[in-house]
């Protein structure tokens, strides 16, 4: 069965980091790309950042352009966002999902082929 896992969500204080991981089972990351979603109470979910197998890495929203970094370890079939200076409005729960592509990825929900369930980031002091 194909599923991604995340994990690395918590509790942490304005300024501070945190690394979410998105790990694969059932499927090689070679041949998906991997998007970072997060979803704060009362809003849409929206498109953090995605990884292609290609190599190359989008952070899709200027504020966090400088702050959030994803990158891939194919040997541990992982994804990671590392997420530094956080701040309050970063609060939401962060998904990650798959998309069968090397070349592309997508801010659009809709183009991923299956999520998994998500990890809550709270940032407050």
């Amino acid at each position: 069965q194909l599923s991604v896992v995340e994990s690395g969500g918590g509790l942490v204080q304005p300024g501070g980091s945190l690394r979410l991981s998105c790990a694969a089972s059932g499927f090689t990351l070679d041949y998906y790309a991997i998007g970072w979603f997060r979803q704060a109470p009362g809003k849409e979910r929206e498109g953090v950042s995605c990884s292609i197998p290609s190599g190359i890495s989008i952070i899709y929203l200027e504020d966090m352009k400088g702050r959030f970094t994803i990158s891939r370890d194919n040997a541990k079939n992982t994804v990671y966002l590392q997420m530094n200076n956080l701040k309050p409005e970063d609060t939401a729960n962060y998904f990650c999902a798959a998309l069968k592509a090397y070349n592309f990825c997508s801010p659009s929900r809709s183009m991923y082929n299956f999520w998994g369930r998500g990890t809550q980031v709270t940032v407050s002091s």
